[in-house]
């Protein structure tokens, strides 16, 4: 059963998850430099190929930084929550508002939880929360 977090739970959960989102952003960085450095290796002449030492150097590090950013992928998702782009820290809370499944989004550098979206919207459709409780208000009948 997926966790649905209000907004008040997903701003609870933040500090963790930021400090976790932080370590992913960070690691994604360095590998993805290993492993450009190590394409450039591969394609590179034999005469200006990296020493076999700093080559196996690098690949056990880059290795190392991608199991690091699935442990802390696992971090993420034991907490209920989904990493949706590695390089800007973007996060996915599911929650639900009058019935409707929706998503709580947060991207690194952000304060807080404001913004939602639908399930199918993705990033370019995230709204102000103050948008969402606009919508879901219920409208009242007139005697």
């Amino acid at each position: 059963m997926t966790k649905r977090f209000t907004v008040e739970q997903a701003n609870r959960t933040l500090p963790l998850v930021r400090r976790i989102v932080e370590d992913i952003v960070r690691d994604y960085a360095e590998w993805q430099d290993g492993v450009r450095r190590l394409e450039i290796a591969a394609a590179a002449r034999t005469e200006s190929a990296p020493d076999p030492m700093e080559r196996e150097q690098l690949e056990r590090r880059t290795q190392g930084l991608a199991a690091e950013i699935e442990s802390f992928m696992r971090e993420l998702e034991s907490l209920g929550v989904e990493l949706k782009a590695f390089d800007t820290g973007l996060i996915d809370f599911p929650g639900e508002i009058a019935g409707r499944d929706v998503l709580l989004c947060w991207k690194l550098g952000e304060q807080s939880v404001q913004f939602w979206h639908e399930k199918d919207a993705g990033f370019a459709g995230r709204q102000p929360l103050g948008a969402m409780v606009v919508d879901f208000i219920p409208e009242t009948s007139q005697p």
